[in-house]
């Protein structure tokens, strides 16, 4: 028979006002002065890792780095074979960043291994600060979270912009990429609890402090070059052009006009480079990206496929070559049903009003689903604002994200 636990007690102000500081204090650990950049593995991740591990000292608790730089702090449980649940977020962030996105998650773990003090659970919490999310050194993202999981390995030989491999890079941290598969989850796994800025407006729309996650939606990225044929934009008749760039835009506009039809459907056009770039030749090259998001597979496949054979008509049409390369293609990510069910039973048992609502943006969970249950809970973004200096979280999000995340792990309990 389960154990029941020990009742929770709601987490002080000062704990509130603790994971503030954090962050503040953490976002001091920069590559570059004036802004916030930590790139995976940058010497500023070092006063990172001495930060939260002297917290976690203080807590009791162990802390180590594993072999891909991930901090990792464990909180046993009354028996060495009990299952281990997962908490955490990644400590690296995308150049001139905010406070918030991936730390915030990182601080929050360890806010609830203080919160839970004595409390005795039938299970081991480990908070997981995944070193790399953002794919910013080597253009592949979740290094971290893929270690968590066994799949890194066929990183290692990735070079940044110097040259450096993923494999020297560990290196010159003092690291060893051998030491790999040691870092793998392995055991008994509850699963995966990801704490995370929303990074979009539905809940500051709803009037909301948190939200459960039900997907991550997945993602296709292309890359689409338009080839027609530089002229003189005085002399060629415009029934006689080939001008890639007309191409280009009437997929711009179609990827705004299906996406504004289609619910859930976000599809971007963020980038054209248009060659040679004269304001008197017609336009003879455009690459561009095309984005494309959705929570179900079936839809974001029908709206890819629709938007590529849109781009197609309209190089066609205007006599222009089109050539397309995938760059990327992921699955979207439903959260598990158990764990997102004891979410909103959290939410609910302490009094707060939460939506479900569909991540747009990609996470460490993306990868950790890969093994393990995952679940997320998002707090509210001040303005929608993230990826930016501004980026900010309100002291009652935090309080009521503290609330939510120590009642899901008390009724977590009850179900061990």
């Amino acid at each position: 028979m389960t154990q029941t636990p020990v009742p929770p007690v709601p987490p002080s102000p000062a704990l509130t006002r603790t994971v503030l500081k954090a962050c503040a204090d953490l976002a001091r650990f920069t590559e570059t002065p004036g802004q916030i950049t930590r790139t995976y593995l940058s010497e500023p991740t070092r006063d990172v890792h001495a930060y939260l591990t002297a917290w976690a000292s203080r807590l009791g608790l162990r802390a180590s780095v594993d072999a891909a730089g991930n901090l990792r702090v464990r909180r046993e449980a009354r028996t060495p074979d009990a299952p281990t649940l997962y908490l955490g977020s990644h400590l690296d962030t995308v150049p001139n960043a905010g406070a918030f996105d991936g730390v915030l998650g990182v601080v929050l773990g360890l806010a609830l291994m203080e919160a839970l003090g004595n409390a005795t659970l039938p299970y081991a919490a480990e908070v997981v600060g995944f070193s790399e999310e953002e794919g910013v050194r080597f253009g592949v993202p979740y290094i971290g979270s893929r270690t968590l999981v066994g799949s890194a390995e066929p990183l290692l030989d990735l070079t940044d912009r110097s040259g450096v491999t993923v494999r020297g890079a560990m290196a010159a941290y003092g690291l060893s990429p051998d030491d790999l598969p040691a870092a793998r989850a392995s055991g008994n796994t509850l699963g995966y609890l990801e704490l995370h800025i929303e990074q979009g407006p539905v809940l500051e729309a709803a009037g909301q402090r948190v939200g459960v996650v039900s997907a991550i939606a997945g993602q296709d990225r292309v890359t689409l070059d338009f080839w027609g044929q530089a002229s003189h934009a005085g002399t060629t008749p415009m029934t006689q052009r080939h001008d890639a760039l007309a191409a280009a835009a009437a997929l711009v506009v179609e990827t705004e006009r299906l996406a504004r039809a289609t619910p859930g459907l976000v599809a971007t056009v963020g980038v054209l480079e248009v060659h040679p770039g004269a304001t008197n030749v017609v336009p003879g090259h455009v690459s561009c990206s095309l984005d494309v998001r959705h929570a179900e597979n079936a839809q974001r496949g029908h709206a890819l496929k629709h938007l590529l054979a849109a781009a197609q008509a309209s190089a066609a049409e205007r006599g222009v070559i089109l050539n397309t390369h995938i760059r990327s293609q992921q699955d979207a990510t439903p959260m598990d049903d158990r764990l997102k069910a004891l979410l909103h039973r959290a939410a609910e048992d302490v009094g707060e009003a939460h939506a479900e609502l569909v991540s747009g943006a990609g996470h460490d969970a993306v990868i950790v689903a890969q093994q393990m249950p995952v679940a997320m809970l998002f707090l509210r973004s001040p303005g929608g604002l993230s990826h930016h200096p501004d980026e900010a979280v309100l002291e009652e999000d935090v309080a009521a994200a503290l609330r939510v995340g120590e009642r899901f792990l008390h009724l977590l309990a009850l179900e061990v």
